[in-house]
């Protein structure tokens, strides 16, 4: 929030708080969608009028005339049905500029808060390469990480490698089958198998290595071997998709530490499971679950929940204050149960947040693209970008909020027009840098912090873009707070159209120095911001289009 922002709540929750006794009430702001109304306003007086029984129009008069104008204020009015408009003073608007100037890529940085958050995401199994659904995710995680860490919270990113289990065993005969079938010997593809073309390049590989001795290694090297070179694929992908994890945490850990043993012997001990048909059940109904779930099968091995709740255990224990997991919309029903566990092992289940990623289509040439791991034909998130780049991607995935179905229409990602949202907003920074450059050739004038007597610098549409950069610290608290990523896309469009609105109309290279140097640095003010918030979706700010 910045600190034109933080003066007008502060100068409201005095009100709230001294004259209507109001103390937790939270007062937003927002800007105005018609600028005559004011700079900022606020629905304070409606948010009261229920607790105070009262019309929200009346309700906002009372505060107005309490709030005189001051160095920041230079006018408040009320509009229908109750919202209170302020407006500011110029020297406001400037002092937004020299804190952008002086400040970089800092600018809206919110201060340390202290806490340890820990967001899990992707976690796909070592099975194939990662194709376009899982991109979603990894999209959603890393700038949802970028974005809370700008927010000052202490972040972590990571990966839960699915190390083990069934899914293990049968890439293991899916590489094993693949094998023998460049040998030219007998084979049968698992019926559960993966047939990824990328287990058939690294039969190839092993068989280079090895020879043909290879046929006759057993299960566990295959298995070994497969998850070892898929996991290092899938982070080349993800690197090469702007994702970089803190940490990565194996499934395989969990049962060689005894972790898994453990969390189940402290869930009986605590008289949370019990037997039927030769299951090992857990009481999940007695915490809201529809049913029962079992733990361990007639066979006496594992569920895929009961890793996963040894793996949450280990979360929490390691001292984080929030745990955000990032997960397909099909987990719907699992989010309960996994509470539901988390508070049976005597641990808080609010530490737990999750938000559900809905399902994206892939459309080109108006028709979807159809994607199946098993069968091999999956839209890998590798050629993916080859054909479209990372940026039009990254940025497409964080304009809707998760819980959204969504189409990345192909096409429309490799417009390079103003339809092209991505290309809108990138074309400002480029546009931004090319008067820069041309300013610093062509007049010796370069934009300077220093200069802070604005003395030309008004106008309808420079007043609008300078508002719209004062936003940006306040959307940065919100959005982190929400985790709606997807504010910030709408927070740079804005900030585009508004500099495309000045660019249009201002001849900037006059033979008037200040005039210039002080359009220089709104520019160069702009050209900062639209690159943070580039970046917190891990977008490149272009130079040149």
């Amino acid at each position: 929030m910045n600190p034109q922002q933080n003066h007008i709540k502060q100068r409201l929750e005095t009100i709230v708080k001294t004259e209507l006794g109001h103390l937790d009430l939270d007062i937003e702001l927002e800007i105005p969608n018609d600028p005559s109304h004011g700079d900022y306003a606020s629905n304070v007086a409606m948010k009261l009028a229920k607790v105070l029984k009262k019309n929200p129009l009346m309700i906002a008069q009372d505060i107005v005339t309490l709030l005189t104008p001051d160095d920041v204020i230079e006018s408040v009015s009320v509009a229908r049905p109750g919202f209170i408009n302020f407006r500011l003073t110029n020297a406001t608007l400037y002092d937004v500029l020299t804190d952008i100037l002086t400040k970089g890529a800092e600018y809206a940085t919110q201060p340390s808060r202290s806490q340890r958050v820990l967001i899990e995401f992707v976690s796909v199994n070592p099975t194939g390469a990662m194709h376009i659904g899982h991109a979603r995710g990894a999209a959603a995680g890393d700038s949802l990480a970028r974005l809370m860490r700008k927010a000052g919270y202490d972040v972590t990113k990571e990966f839960y490698v699915n190390d083990a289990g069934n899914q293990i065993d049968n890439l293991g005969l899916s590489l094993k089958a693949r094998v023998l079938e460049h040998l030219a010997l007998p084979f049968t593809l698992p019926e559960d198998g993966y047939y990824g073309p990328e287990i058939t390049r690294l039969a190839q590989t092993l068989i280079e290595i090895h020879g043909e001795a290879i046929q006759s290694a057993p299960l566990s090297f295959f298995k070994e071997e497969g998850v070892r070179a898929l996991m290092q694929g899938i982070k080349d992908d993800l690197q090469s998709f702007g994702v970089v994890f803190d940490h990565y945490f194996s499934e395989q850990t969990l049962y060689e530490t005894g972790s898994v043993e453990k969390t189940l012997e402290t869930l009986k001990s605590k008289g949370f499971t019990y037997r039927e048909d030769d299951a090992l059940w857990l009481k999940t109904s007695d915490f809201g679950d529809e049913k029962d779930r079992v733990l361990v099968k007639q066979d006496g091995t594992y569920t895929y929940i009961m890793p996963d709740i040894a793996y949450h255990h280990d979360k929490i224990k390691r001292g984080y204050d929030l745990l955000i997991d990032i997960l397909g919309g099909d987990h719907h029903g699992y989010v309960s149960r996994l509470k539901a566990a988390i508070s049976m092992l005597g641990e808080r289940s609010d530490l737990l947040e999750v938000d559900l990623l809905q399902m994206v289509r892939v459309i080109q040439n108006g028709v979807e693209v159809k994607m199946s791991k098993r069968s091999g034909k999956a839209l890998s998130l590798k050629d993916l970008i080859e054909e479209v780049g990372v940026d039009p991607i990254r940025y497409f995935f964080a304009m809707r909020s998760l819980n959204t179905h969504m189409d990345l229409d192909l096409d429309l990602a490799l417009k390079q027009s103003n339809e092209n949202p991505v290309y809108y907003v990138q074309y400002a920074h480029a546009r931004i840098h090319r008067l820069l450059e041309k300013a610093q050739h062509e007049k010796g004038i370069v934009p300077d912090a220093t200069h802070t007597a604005y003395q030309t610098l008004s106008g309808e549409k420079i007043e609008t873009l300078l508002k719209v950069l004062a936003l940006y610290p306040e959307t940065i608290q919100r959005s982190a707070q929400t985790r709606m990523v997807h504010k910030i896309p709408q927070y740079a469009h804005k900030l585009a159209t508004a500099l495309h609105s000045v660019y249009s109309d201002e001849v900037i290279l006059t033979d008037d120095p200040t005039f210039v140097i002080e359009r220089l640095n709104l520019l160069k003010a702009t050209q900062i911001v639209l690159k943070d918030a580039l970046n917190l979706i891990g977008v490149d700010a272009k130079d040149t289009m």
